[in-house]
């Protein structure tokens, strides 16, 4: 497979994964640009790896848990694009207020456990895939989304 081939097949799910990391189609596509200047230059390094998509998913994931430009995760609108497929609820305000809720609470994680919660309810990965992304053992991805998930319990809790 050559990195054109890779680039057509892949790209628009890895604008999705980071779009879902970041929380903004624009910071999404920064990251996702940034990252496929460095698989480019890496390719043949990539090309040799036993799964490239998952070596490409490691190499964006770092590179968001990384991302360091002056305040940049203050900046970062945390709206999603709305899903078309999903029927629309009857109540959009509420709907909305939701969806900003839940943003809002996900952008005051730290960005490994942000990741973590990424690639595991939204990616769909199991544990050891996570971690192998995440160049980390299988007992830090469990705690990472364990302490995740108990941080948006209390953020539920005190809105509640």
């Amino acid at each position: 497979m050559t990195y054109e081939e890779f680039a057509d097949a892949r790209l628009s799910a890895l604008l999705r994964y980071a779009v879902m990391l970041t929380g903004d189609p624009h910071q999404a596509q920064d990251l996702v640009q940034e990252t496929m200047v460095r698989v480019q230059l890496n390719w043949r390094r990539v090309a040799r790896s036993d799964v490239p998509e998952r070596y490409v998913h490691r190499m964006l994931t770092n590179q968001f848990i990384d991302w360091r430009r002056g305040s940049w995760a203050r900046r970062v609108l945390l709206r999603g694009e709305p899903d078309e497929a999903v029927p629309a609820p009857s109540d959009h305000a509420q709907s909305a207020v939701d969806r900003d809720q839940v943003w809002s609470w996900l952008s005051r994680l730290p960005r490994r456990q942000r990741a973590t919660l990424v690639l595991r309810y939204y990616e769909d990965l199991p544990d050891a895939e996570i971690a192998e992304i995440l160049g980390c053992a299988v007992g830090t991805v469990r705690s990472c989304i364990s302490r995740a998930l108990a941080t948006l319990r209390a953020e539920y809790v005190e809105v509640c």
